[in-house]
């Protein structure tokens, strides 16, 4: 009886970040205007495109359309810094906290629908100054900060909220690291 118990509450607990269909649970509306800004990425899961990175920041303006003007720049471990511009539009009109983002590439431009990545803000602290992205797959995550460095309670709130909504965090890369 006890094993049972043990067994629903586990399940509860991991469909508790997930919506109905299964897919991570986000936060609501996001006010753009104050998402805007550096944001610092804290930690991510492994990805192809950051494969070189040890420090990562992107930052984020607001355009007059509602679009989002996107710069993500990375520092490699030899201290080189690459860049990548891009685009943020909403998934649905009126709806903040699921985008699509495409970088302006070469590879984008050839194919435009099939490079358009989902960015889901999955959780976002009052004051905008943490946030936990990720996509509705699972597949990619980021711990992000205002800040270059965040205190050990934040960081686990951080981890806790990811944690809840199904992601695995036993794989992220923290700053500083390489892939």
């Amino acid at each position: 009886m006890r094993l049972a118990v043990a067994l629903c509450a586990l399940l509860l607990i991991g469909c508790a970040g997930s919506s109905p269909d299964g897919v991570p649970r986000t936060v609501g509306q996001v006010d753009l205007q104050r998402y805007q800004g550096t944001w610092y990425e804290l930690a991510r899961l492994p990805m192809f495109f950051q494969r070189n990175c040890v420090r990562s920041e992107a930052h984020y303006a607001l355009q007059n359309d509602g679009s989002v003007a996107v710069t993500n720049r990375c520092e490699t471990g030899d201290g080189e810094w690459e860049q990548a511009k891009g685009e943020a539009v909403p998934q649905q009109p009126g709806q903040t906290d699921k985008l699509w983002v495409r970088f302006d590439n070469w590879f984008s431009n050839l194919f435009p629908g099939l490079t358009k990545g989902q960015y889901w803000i999955l959780y976002l602290d009052e004051g905008y100054n943490v946030a936990l992205v990720g996509s509705p797959d699972r597949d990619y995550l980021w711990l992000l900060s205002r800040e270059a460095e965040v205190d050990a309670a934040t960081r686990d709130t951080l981890l806790d909220e990811a944690r809840q909504r199904g992601y695995d965090t036993s794989e992220l890369i923290w700053r500083g690291e390489s892939s």
